[in-house]
């Protein structure tokens, strides 16, 4: 590697930060049953200490998102508490994830349930999460619904629209200048013949109708097969409106795996979309980078490491495509050698660069075999494994 990759490499890394989900060190599982591990976190202090374990070994995570009904005991009144704890651990309190799903009022729809008592239920949830942000001096509110319809004819499609860009423009007069809402999309479950809020296009339009302070976020697991994430990348960042992801991969649908462990070009070729629109523009696109993983088998603290460890590597390498090379090889039609523009960085291997980078940070050079040494892993099953093995009626998944 070239003394200017190198630099290009330090400079990806030095602006990289990618935020941790509370939820990934709970234990999780499928809709068939929730797997236990010894060492999971059973309270929001122990996933606030498994985060501040992670940033402390790779020194880019330094945020944790948090659902309010998971992680807020008492909702708006153990705010500052959490963010308290949260820095106590080394880390803050990030994305604000209200919960319009789970409760059974909710079976029907949340912003566009027909009941308008439900909906200014979800109305009054999604308000009290803009205060909790306020209280944790969080920017974003991460909204995912799982609204709409199993069968043909049963709900009024153009009505639940105009019921979600209400809904929406009532929560965005409640933000702060400095806040935003980050509208996410999913194209089907739990809703099978129509999701209210199913694709990119849709997400656009209601954020575009609640006003400028609302963006849309990408998870990556959101689309059907063979979808070109980065083109919806581009477009979004050309009319700005990109605010955020959701960062996992996936084989089949929405699998919640690890970055990179089935199409680690994927990740690459998004990250490079925002490269090359950094490169273009000189300007920096205020975009949240977040993990939305369930680590079911995986140990937990370790899967976060390697998935960051994952994330700086691609982000790293989409920094060194020369993007005067390639658009002068896309101005001319020379299809290969614009492509080769692309593997070129793609096959780099920065990693010892990024080893480099870590020892100048006063990092460990490898963030997972520093945490493997440091005992904290047998720590932490010791001291938590009589509540796990309690929630695994009496053992392990």
């Amino acid at each position: 590697m070239t003394d200017r990759q190198q630099e290009l490499v330090w400079g990806a890394l030095d602006r990289f930060q990618v935020e941790q989900p509370s939820w990934g060190f709970a234990n999780t599982g499928t809709r068939f049953g929730k797997f236990i591990q010894a060492g999971a976190a059973t309270t929001i202090e122990e996933k606030l200490a498994d985060a501040g374990q992670v940033h402390c070994f790779t020194g880019c995570a330094p945020s944790v998102a948090v659902h309010v009904l998971w992680d807020f005991p008492d909702g708006r009144a153990s705010a500052a508490q959490v963010a308290a704890t949260a820095a106590r651990y080394g880390v803050r309190i990030g994305a604000i994830n209200p919960n319009v799903f789970e409760d059974q009022a909710y079976k029907y729809g949340s912003l566009a349930n027909p009941d308008p008592a439900v909906r200014e239920k979800a109305l009054a949830h999604i308000l009290e999460s803009i205060e909790i942000a306020r209280e944790t001096s969080s920017r974003d509110i991460s909204l995912w619904f799982t609204d709409g319809s199993n069968y043909p004819g049963t709900a009024n499609i153009r009505r639940r629209r105009a019921l979600f860009e209400e809904g929406l423009s009532r929560a965005h007069a409640r933000l702060e200048p400095n806040q935003r809402l980050l509208v996410e999309y999913k194209p089907f479950e739990p809703a099978f013949y129509h999701t209210d809020i199913a694709d990119w296009g849709m997400a656009y339009l209601v954020a575009r109708a609640a006003g400028p302070q609302a963006k849309v976020l990408v998870d990556t697991g959101h689309h059907y097969q063979a979808q070109n994430i980065e083109q919806i990348v581009a477009w979004l960042l050309a009319d700005d409106m990109l605010g955020g992801f959701h960062f996992n991969d996936r084989r089949y649908a929405d699998d919640d795996l690890t970055i990179g462990s089935i199409d680690p070009y994927q990740i690459f070729r998004i990250f490079h979309e925002i490269e090359f629109y950094r490169w273009e523009t000189g300007r920096e696109p205020e975009i949240a980078y977040m993990i939305d993983q369930s680590h079911n088998l995986k140990p937990k603290i370790e899967e976060m490491i390697q998935t960051v460890m994952a994330a700086q590597e691609l982000y790293a390498k989409a920094a060194l495509v020369d993007h005067g090379a390639l658009t002068r090889h896309q101005e001319a039609c020379e299809l290969i050698d614009a492509e080769e523009c692309l593997k070129a960085a793609f096959y780099t291997d920065v990693r010892e660069a990024v080893r480099a980078w870590r020892r100048s940070r006063g990092l460990a050079e490898d963030p997972l075999a520093a945490y493997r040494a440091s005992g904290h892993q047998a720590r932490i099953e010791r001291e938590r494994a009589e509540r796990n093995r309690a929630a695994a009626g009496g053992g392990y998944a």
